[in-house]
């Protein structure tokens, strides 16, 4: 096991440093000069003169060849300073610890929502194989992986929020402050998030529980006389979720994905409209340290994915 961890720690640092090099270089391939870009949002272009525009340069740092760059900016983030946006002229740690929890809100909603739901219909559907649970929620899956996230925001917004006024259209409000409006304004955003989730998890539960439940140690446990129940959750469902479980680790990235397109579509000002308007406005030390933290998370959730295996499946072995 610890040989194991030694590896994937090492391959996760491997996996890191291509994904900085990856973004910190191809950012920097986009025409235009973040500087030139900021001082035309603010409207003082004109006021701007080559002597400021140098002096903001070498206060940023990019003045210097892009290697040294690359190395300062990888200095700074080992002492945990992600730096200063150029956009916003604000500490980029700070704009990132106003807007994560945001993300994180919805996106841990989005999460136990894809499991619950998708873990419990692909379930149903395999148990009643065939029959009318299974006729209906299969092809549902089949169209929950399919709809594009963006179409579905806006199909969401024109039924609900213009059309029937059920729920507000746009903005996010902590659930501290107000729970219930918080709930309301948080259904269609999880909705998006979760769907393709909740359709993937379904599917895959239920192709592994009907691989499953055909072993010969199941139809053993059927003729001791042990109930449904007893057989699927005390047998059959532990060793069907080594499928489930990889799948919902890839979910956790899904979502991530997702909440760029989906928090741009409902106005949420969380982390995903920072880096789409961060990627517009060319601030690259945003757009790195965003990249970088969502990195780590989906290194370290397909670590733990891996761990659980273990635990689910005794017969594997890691060494």
């Amino acid at each position: 096991m610890k040989a194991f961890l030694i590896r994937r720690l090492i391959y996760a640092v491997v996996t890191l440093f291509l994904v900085t090099v990856s973004v910190f270089f191809v950012i920097r391939l986009l025409p235009g000069d973040p500087l030139v870009v900021y001082m035309a949002r603010s409207a003082e272009i004109e006021a701007m003169s080559e002597e400021a525009l140098q002096q903001l340069r070498r206060e940023y740092g990019l003045d210097k060849p892009i290697p040294i760059q690359y190395i300062n900016w990888i200095a700074n983030v080992v002492r945990g300073d992600f730096g200063r946006s150029i956009f916003y002229r604000e500490s980029v740690g700070k704009l990132m610890l106003e807007r994560y929890p945001k993300t994180l809100h919805l996106g841990l909603l989005s999460l136990a929502l894809n499991v619950m739901v998708g873990l419990s219909v692909g379930l149903v559907a395999a148990i009643r194989r065939n029959k009318w649970p299974d006729k209906i929620f299969t092809p549902l899956t089949y169209l929950g992986v399919t709809i594009p996230t963006f179409w579905l925001g806006v199909l969401l917004i024109y039924i609900f929020g213009l059309r029937l006024g059920w729920l507000p259209i746009a903005g996010y409000t902590p659930p501290t402050e107000d729970f219930w409006l918080s709930m309301k304004q948080s259904i269609m955003p999880v909705i998006c998030l979760s769907l393709w989730g909740m359709a993937s998890n379904a599917r895959q539960m239920r192709s592994s529980l009907l691989e499953v439940i055909q072993q010969d140690y199941i139809r053993t446990a059927w003729s001791k006389g042990l109930s449904e129940r007893e057989v699927i959750l005390k047998h059959a469902l532990k060793n069907s979720l080594l499928p489930v479980i990889t799948l919902m680790g890839i979910s956790v990235s899904m979502i991530f994905g997702g909440s760029v397109i989906v928090e741009t579509i409902f106005a949420i000002p969380g982390i995903g409209s920072l880096l789409v308007g961060s990627i517009f406005g060319q601030d690259y030390i945003v757009v790195q340290a965003i990249t970088l933290i969502i990195a780590i998370i989906v290194l370290s959730v397909n670590l733990l994915v891996d761990i659980s295996y273990g635990l689910l499946d005794p017969r594997i072995s890691y060494d």
